[in-house]
């Protein structure tokens, strides 16, 4: 499946796979936190890295929501990280990353204050097509 959805400029995922997500024509396979403003490169692999300090970097970019893309499967951290966003008043929903991009693109098109933190740890090397 290939996304084509306006935004309005915002940086939505035009396309996604095994190797990677593609915003703004590009291909990015590291792991990435991505706003409608700002694409940057996260430097986790799994949600095993994950700790608090990473999540109150992520609080502190102030998103309505956060959305944890976890892999090709879900994987969720600790029940007390996640308690400390919602503390803030920050939701945040963890997804495998297929779902996680489509939500992430219908918010972002939505004009909600999105963040997506993308977790790309698996081999990215391989030859499976963008959908």
């Amino acid at each position: 499946m290939h996304f084509n959805q306006d935004t309005s400029g915002g940086n939505s995922i035009q396309a996604y796979s095994d190797r990677g997500i593609v915003i703004n024509d590009r291909l990015i396979s590291c792991s990435v936190l991505v706003t409608a403003e700002s694409v940057d490169e996260w430097p986790l692999a799994t949600v095993a890295d994950l700790n608090e300090r990473h999540l109150d970097m992520l609080a502190a970019r102030e998103p309505g929501v956060i959305i944890l893309g976890t892999g090709t499967t879900i994987t969720f951290p600790p029940a007390s990280l996640l308690a400390g966003i919602q503390n803030r008043g920050i939701g945040i929903e963890v997804m495998a990353n297929g779902a996680a991009i489509r939500t992430f693109n219908v918010l972002l098109s939505e004009g909600r204050k999105v963040l997506l933190a993308l977790l790309q740890g698996q081999d990215t090397s391989g030859p499976g097509p963008l959908r």
